[in-house]
């Protein structure tokens, strides 16, 4: 892809605001890491609503993204990591259970595709409701630890989250 297509490609994602600068984007790998770091503090933060009973597919896909989020391992890995946490979403009867692990999914996703990383916030919200606990809590500390993002990342997640009407669909 030449450097032209590039920043053509870059200008013209309003659905993907986090372009990453190899492709013609503005998002650094350090920002990067930080965005999956927020996620999957987030999905972390939930995970005592499934009890102890957790699948050994999250708890791998919690240990990629945090390996990836330290430059460990490949994106790949993570990739195929998300589709195991994905996995057990599909499998779960439990809605919580469900919600969790499609935050996990979500994190984890991150490292193939920056803008998933809202996604773990959002089904950790999604399962703090479903749990009937204090969704106004949780949302406080997500925001709490949003707050300690670059400006210019907690802009653009605040702007996907309003785009994608996020409030309405928890």
């Amino acid at each position: 892809m030449g450097e032209e297509n590039l920043k053509k490609s870059a200008i013209q994602s309003k659905r993907y605001p986090f372009i990453a600068e190899h492709r013609g984007g503005q998002l650094t790998k350090e920002n990067h890491r930080k965005l999956i770091r927020w996620a999957r503090e987030c999905s972390e933060h939930i995970l005592l609503l499934i009890g102890n009973d957790v699948d050994k597919r999250l708890s791998y896909a919690l240990d990629v993204a945090k390996q990836w989020e330290n430059d460990a391992i490949p994106t790949g890995i993570a990739m195929k990591a998300s589709l195991g946490a994905h996995a057990v979403a599909r499998e779960a009867e439990d809605p919580v259970y469900k919600a969790v692990a499609r935050s996990i999914g979500q994190t984890v996703a991150s490292a193939h595709m920056a803008d998933h990383s809202p996604g773990g916030a959002f089904y950790a919200l999604k399962a703090v409701k479903l749990a009937n606990k204090d969704i106004e809590k949780e949302r406080e500390w997500l925001i709490e630890k949003l707050n300690e993002l670059p400006s210019e990342l907690k802009e653009i997640v605040q702007n996907i989250w309003i785009m994608k009407e996020l409030d309405k669909r928890i």
